[in-house]
């Protein structure tokens, strides 16, 4: 049988020269949305648009991790959609150490003190000794706690349950404790919010880095009641997704100097509008937009001849998501 495939990314033409030289058996082109197309790869703001004119759609290849713009309940759902997943660890590892050295050894600092013809003695810091937090430890989270064990780092995690990766000192779960206020109440289970483990976990800490994705249990994680539980000296990374941090509380941690800073590469709403006051009013931020871990065509081309392979054999693909859960 043969397959017909879209591809709805901005880097359509490299997508299709990787995917041209591969041969894969049984697999032909399509430049526009058409009624025979079986099989999409790209963005899921694209595809979405794309969605009424597929009517024999099967399969989505998602080049991102996150695929929000695919989940609203009021849209189709009756195809197998894939995720990336596996390619973006190495990557978000560079980007959140690249943050940790910048700020122990006074990067920017220093560079500040050239722009101004000081000559700048002051101690740097080091990231031996120092204790990462973690929140979310899949393939990504694993991949920085690999990394930040390099640096002589103590590494937490806070899961739901999982303890997959063996680079992670301690790992912290909600906890199916006395207060009935952590449960929910529709799935009986303890919630990630405002648990007595999330507050131990962020109890002196030097790094706190959010990885999850985005669900109705991840939103607004970050919260002001963490960010009271962090010490004064913690910075806060944000790699994972945008609704996980309350922003308005990070903006009054920041100006009342309860942590020490934040770096932000996900908002709440993308792009930025102009009159948030991130950009002007929020001291102690740095912030970089939605570039910590690019979809990089070489990398997901693999993961696509993968999941390729399995469906042209009528196999279960890897990386599902599960449209109710959002991963």
């Amino acid at each position: 049988m043969s397959h017909k495939l879209l591809i709805l990314a901005q880097d359509e033409n490299k997508y299709r020269t990787l995917i041209e030289e591969a041969q894969l058996e049984d697999l032909d082109f399509a430049t526009q949305p058409a009624d025979d197309v079986d099989i999409v790869l790209g963005e899921p703001s694209r595809i979405n648009a794309a969605l009424g004119s597929l009517p024999a759609l099967r399969w989505v290849q998602s080049i991102w991790a996150g695929v929000e713009p695919l989940l609203d309940p009021a849209i189709r759902r009756d195809y197998v959609l894939t995720n990336a997943r596996g390619v973006f660890g190495e990557l978000m590892s560079e980007y959140v150490i690249g943050y940790l050295l910048a700020h122990e050894r006074k990067i920017f600092q220093r560079r500040e003190a050239q722009k101004n013809k000081l000559w700048d003695e002051s101690d740097t810091g080091t990231l031996r000794g120092k204790t990462i937090g973690l929140l979310g430890v899949g393939s990504i989270g694993a991949e920085v706690a690999l990394t930040a064990k390099f640096f002589g780092m103590n590494v937490r995690g806070y899961t739901w349950s999982s303890e997959t990766s063996r680079h992670v000192d301690e790992y912290y779960h909600p906890s199916l404790e006395s207060n009935s206020s952590l449960f929910d109440k529709q799935e009986q289970a303890p919630a990630l919010h405002n648990t007595p483990a999330l507050h131990r976990f962020a109890h002196g800490l030097d790094y706190l880095v959010n990885i999850l994705p985005n669900t109705k249990d991840t939103r607004n994680i970050i919260n002001a009641e963490l960010l009271n539980a962090l010490p004064p000296h913690a910075l806060v990374i944000n790699v994972g997704r945008g609704p996980a941090v309350d922003e308005s509380a990070l903006i009054e941690a920041l100006n009342e100097n309860k942590i020490a800073g934040a770096v932000l590469d996900v908002f709440e709403k993308e792009p930025l509008p102009k009159d948030h006051l991130f950009w002007t009013t929020t001291p102690n931020l740095l912030m970089t937009f939605h570039t910590a871990a690019p979809s990089l065509a070489e990398d997901i081309s693999n993961l696509f001849f993968e999941n390729y392979e399995l469906f042209n054999k009528g196999q279960p693909l890897m990386y599902q998501v599960d449209f109710e859960k959002g991963y």
